[in-house]
C-alpha cells in the first residue's frame, strides 16, 4: 500500500530566522545578540592565529602566554570604563541568566535577606524571578496591565532594608534604556546593574551612582558569547551564601585571579582587543556620539513615516539607542514577510530571530558598538526605499 507523503510548508530562509544572506551580499548583522563585531577588531582576531605563540583557543588559562592577554583584558576595561581602583574585574562563565542567581547569592548573606529590583522589561523580571529562590527580592515594577512595558519605575521607591537596588539598564526585548544610572545618594543601597546591551556606550558614574556591581555578558558590545564580565567593589564580595557556587562566587574568583576554574581563555583576549578598541576609537564618549546618531537615524525614519512604521514606546526620554523594536504596516504579516525577504537580499539580516518569546508584530534593529553608522545608513536607506515602494 502507497503511503501518502506528508506535505511540508516552504518558507524562506529568512522567515525561519537564518542568518545567512545571498553568497553574493555582504551580511550586517541587526542581531540582538551575538552581533557583529568591528572589522577592524575581526581582523585582528584573525591575525592571532599567524602570532609566534599559540592560538588563545588552546592556551593554558595559568600560562604566562595567557597571563599577558588576561592583564591586557583587565586594563583596557578599566581604560575605557573609567574604572576606579576600588573594584575588581572578572571574567566569568554562565552569561546573564548566571548572574540573575549570582547576584542574590553573593550579596544576600541569608534567604531572609531584602533587595529591591526595579523591573522595567523580560530580563529585569527575569532577574527578580531568579532572586526569589535565594532572597527576598521587593519589586517595583513598570509592567502596564497588559504585561507590556513603556516606562521606567521610579529607583526613589527603594525598601530602604534592600542590601542593594537592581535594575537592567537597557531591556533589549522592550527597547526601554535609561540615559544615565540613577543617583540616590551615599546612603542608599549599593546599585547592580545589568549592563548587558549598552555597557562601554555611554559614561558610567561610578561615585555619584553608588555603583556596587556592574555585569554583562560579552556577546553584544564587548565580544562574544560564553565571557560574562563582572565589575565589583570591593566591600562588596565575602558576603556569599553557603549554597553559592564557587564558579558563581565573587570571592572565589578574586582570590583565584579569574583562575578559580578553567578561563574561556580566548573569549577573554577578544574582549581584550574589543576593549582596546573602544579605547582607541574614543571610549565612551565616542561610543555614546555613534550610538545617539544611530538610533536617531532609525527612530526618525519611524517618526516621520505617516504609521507606516511605529515603535511601542512615544516617550523618547527611554527610547534604547541598543535595540529599536519598529513593526511594518501595523504589523502585517504579508508585508513584513517581505520587508524582511528583500532586506535579506540586500545583506540585512537579524531584525528577526528566533527567540524563546515567540513572533510578535515588532521587528528590532539592534545597535551595538559592531554596527556602524555606514551600516546603520544601509537599513534607513531601504526602510525608506520599501515604504516609497508601498505607496
Amino acid at each position: 500500500m502507497c503511503q501518502s507523503t506528508p506535505t511540508t510548508t516552504v518558507t524562506h530562509p529568512v522567515l525561519d530566522g537564518s542568518l545567512t544572506p545571498p553568497a553574493d551580499v555582504k551580511a550586517i548583522n541587526f542581531s540582538p545578540g551575538p552581533c557583529n563585531l568591528p572589522e577592524q577588531v575581526e581582523n585582528e582576531i584573525k591575525a592571532t592565529f599567524d602570532a609566534p605563540r599559540a592560538s588563545s583557543m588552546y592556551l593554558s588559562h595559568r600560562s604566562p602566554e595567557f597571563v599577558k592577554i588576561l592583564e591586557e583584558a583587565r586594563k583596557y576595561t578599566k581604560e575605557a570604563l573609567q574604572v576606579p581602583d576600588n573594584y575588581e574585574i572578572l571574567f566569568m562563565h554562565g552569561g546573564g541568566h548566571g548572574q540573575f542567581a549570582a547576584v542574590p547569592m553573593n550579596l544576600m548573606s541569608s534567604p531572609e535577606d531584602k533587595a529591591t529590583y526595579l523591573v522595567n522589561g523580560t530580563w529585569s523580571k527575569r532577574a527578580a524571578a531568579e532572586a526569589s529562590k535565594y532572597g527576598k527580592p521587593v519589586v517595583i515594577s513598570s509592567a502596564n496591565e497588559d504585561g507590556t512595558f513603556t516606562s521606567n519605575p521610579d529607583p526613589a521607591n527603594y525598601d530602604p532594608e534592600s542590601k542593594y537596588i537592581y535594575m537592567c539598564s537597557n531591556e533589549t526585548v522592550n527597547g526601554i534604556e535609561a540615559f544615565r544610572l540613577p543617583k540616590l545618594g551615599p546612603n542608599s543601597p549599593p546599585l547592580v546593574v545589568d549592563g548587558s546591551s549598552d555597557l562601554t556606550t555611554k559614561p558610567i558614574e561610578w561615585v555619584e551612582s553608588n555603583i556596587g556591581v556592574i555585569y554583562a555578558c560579552a556577546s553584544k558590545n564587548i565580544g562574544h558569547p560564553g565571557l560574562t564580565l563582572v565589575i565589583i567593589r570591593n566591600d562588596m564580595y565575602g558576603k556569599q551564601q553557603n549554597i553559592c557556587p564557587g564558579v558563581l562566587c565573587y570571592e572565589d574568583n578574586i582570590k583565584a585571579d579569574n583562575a578559580w576554574n578553567t578561563s574561556c581563555t580566548f573569549n577573554i583576549e577578544v574582549t581584550a582587543l574589543m576593549m582596546k578598541w573602544i579605547c582607541q576609537e574614543g571610549a565612551m564618549p565616542e561610543m555614546e556620539r555613534r550610538s545617539i546618531a544611530k538610533s536617531s537615524m532609525i527612530y526618525d525614519v519611524i517618526d516621520n513615516s505617516n504609521g507606516f512604521y511605529s515603535t511601542p514606546l512615544s516617550d523618547v526620554s527611554i527610547r534604547s539607542r541598543m535595540n529599536v523594536p519598529f513593526d511594518v504596516a501595523g504589523g502585517d504579516t504579508e508585508t513584513t514577510n517581505e520587508f524582511l525577504i528583500k532586506a535579506w537580499e540586500k545583506g540585512i539580516i537579524g531584525l528577526r530571530t528566533k527567540t524563546p518569546f515567540g513572533v510578535g508584530k515588532y521587528l528590532r534593529a539592534s545597535l551595538y558598538n559592531g554596527i556602524s553608522i555606514e551600516q546603520t545608513e544601509k537599513l534607513k536607506e531601504y526602510m525608506i526605499e520599501f515604504m516609497e515602494s508601498k505607496k
